[in-house]
């Protein structure tokens, strides 16, 4: 584990403050994190909306996305779990999970990822959300990393309940509302930001975080000029190639 990569994430995870705090950006740092920084292969965040419901926020790939809308679709599976209970859950062989989640289980393992360790975002009474992290191969994760994750999760839990209550003491419900409604634009950016440059879902993200963060803008408002100009308009072509370029660990490739 990088110690110096791994301060800075905490730093970046504790900075909520800022006069353009972006909290999609915000979520996928954290699960890009996660996967970078722990013995994990993949990993997906999920957040509570107004009424209560779990919905997907930021994955580290299309493939966890697809797999994490299944778990929902479903009801069952560990994220659901750890979010209900607001504990913890851990399995370490998916392959014989078929009693406690049939059908995610067995989807899970179709997509290559024998273990899972889902976490809740809580602090104290109050539940946000959960973040599932994968495994591509059987056994627990390292103790040390477990340890970490849940702090990353912790902090992050802490910067969203800091950056709501400092800034105008709304209820968290309404700014993670916010976010979830940016999220259904964004994936429809990708959507066309993949058919126009010839990209899988992943690159499509890739090249739209890419131009948002290049250009200092949110990437909510950049899924929206795209759609509203069915993906014209903004040159998007040097964070294409880039996409194209650029190897993800984890991807559904």
């Amino acid at each position: 584990m990088d110690d110096e990569r791994l301060v800075e994430t905490f730093v970046e995870l504790a900075d909520t403050l800022i006069d353009d705090f972006d909290v999609i950006d915000f979520l996928h740092l954290l699960v890009d994190r996660c996967v970078e920084l722990l013995d994990v292969d993949a990993a997906g965040l999920l957040l509570a909306n107004q009424r209560g419901e779990l919905q997907v926020v930021a994955t580290s790939n299309e493939q966890v996305r697809l797999l994490e809308l299944f778990q929902l679709q479903n009801d069952e599976g560990p994220c659901l779990e750890a979010f209900g209970t607001g504990k913890a859950i851990s399995h370490p062989d998916l392959g014989a999970a078929d009693a406690k989640w049939p059908r995610f289980a067995a989807a899970a393992t179709e997509a290559g990822f024998a273990a899972v360790d889902a976490l809740p975002m809580r602090l104290r009474s109050e539940l946000i959300g959960a973040l599932n992290l994968f495994r591509a191969e059987p056994g627990e994760l390292d103790p040390t990393a477990l340890r970490t994750a849940k702090a990353l999760v912790d902090v992050a839990t802490i910067g969203l309940l800091q950056e709501r209550s400092i800034r105008n003491q709304e209820i968290l419900t309404e700014q993670l509302q916010t976010a979830l409604n940016s999220r259904v634009i964004i994936e429809q950016a990708k959507g066309l930001v993949a058919e126009r440059y010839g990209l899988d879902m992943d690159g499509a993200f890739a090249a739209l975080r890419g131009y948002a963060r290049s250009h200092n803008l949110k990437l909510s408002d950049v899924a929206r000029s795209v759609i509203e100009n069915r993906g014209g308009n903004l040159d998007l072509i040097g964070a294409a190639k880039q996409a194209r370029q650029q190897p993800r660990r984890g991807s559904s490739e």
